[in-house]
């Protein structure tokens, strides 16, 4: 089977490099501060993982991150490698250096991830990939070992943009939640009971009834952090003015999300976020 070399080891990272070395495929890893994850070989450095690998998979946390490996990437032999980006960054990031990464004799696609670590892990996260038919298809053939739910969406770029619909959609729910809760609480009725009753009915949504015991408080577990949910919609934001376009719910999201995070709970999971707005004395 082919090399995987992962190049950034956090949470998402590392959870890639384990789904793919549990599918067999030889796996390395390197990311600039020399985390280490278990059961996960780290190169010596970012060229000696060049060299060992078939497949470059990015997982880094934002556009500087990822424009400063790829820029490290061009001073290396590139030829026949591929290279999968799979972080929330802005499209031209990697648009802006495709003909570079083209003329090194490598591919390129966008493949961000829908889905926390854990979906990762169970090998049911969404990919949403964007590039060339060719590449496209190459970076199938790899991916497949993460999820079988890979969906390749158009031209390199619109990974991105279609990640930005999908998960707009759920901290669109998350706003709505959070409006709802005070109500439910001037009301008298219990949290439990309200989110027992729409996450079984025809208004749920199987994310939010995953993180019921989280909301409620019977799980501290985190799926994905309050702090990068914030990242995100920073991201998603920027890519929907890149089209001419806004979102006021973006920015509603990120007023939520910012409240908390200045309230110490970034390192928590969104879930919190319902949870505090019905009883802020509660987390």
């Amino acid at each position: 089977m082919e090399t995987i070399g992962v190049v950034g080891l956090g949470r998402m990272g590392g959870a890639i490099a384990r789904r793919m070395a549990d599918q067999g495929h030889p796996v390395l890893g390197w990311t600039r501060s020399g985390r280490a994850v278990d059961g996960i070989s780290n190169a010596a450095d970012l060229p000696a993982l060049v060299a060992a690998s078939d497949t470059l998979i990015l997982s880094l946390l934002n556009d500087h991150a990822v424009g400063e490996v790829l820029d490290a990437l061009l001073d290396c032999d590139l030829t026949g490698k591929q290279i999968i980006e799979t972080s929330t960054v802005v499209p031209a990031v990697l648009q802006d250096r495709l003909q570079r990464i083209t003329d090194k004799g490598a591919s390129t696609v966008d493949a961000p991830i829908s889905g926390g670590p854990e979906l990762v892990t169970a090998g049911k996260c969404g990919i949403f990939i964007g590039g060339s038919d060719e590449a496209a298809n190459r970076a199938r053939r790899s991916l497949v070992s993460i999820s079988e739910r890979i969906f390749h969406v158009g031209p390199l770029g619109a990974g991105l943009a279609m990640k930005t619909i999908n998960n707009s959609m759920l901290q669109t729910y998350f706003n709505g939640l959070m409006e709802m809760m005070p109500v439910a609480k001037a009301a008298g009725l219990p949290l439990e009971t309200v989110m027992k009753i729409v996450c079984g009915g025809p208004a749920g949504l199987p994310m939010v009834t995953d993180r019921l015991p989280k909301i409620l408080g019977d799980d501290d577990d985190v799926g994905f952090e309050i702090q990068t949910a914030l990242k995100d919609a920073d991201v998603f934001r920027r890519v929907v003015q890149s089209y001419g376009l806004d979102s006021e719910m973006l920015v509603q999201f990120a007023a939520h999300a910012g409240d908390a995070v200045e309230a110490g709970l970034g390192h928590k999971d969104p879930a919190v976020m319902v949870r505090r707005a019905y009883d802020p004395s509660s987390v």
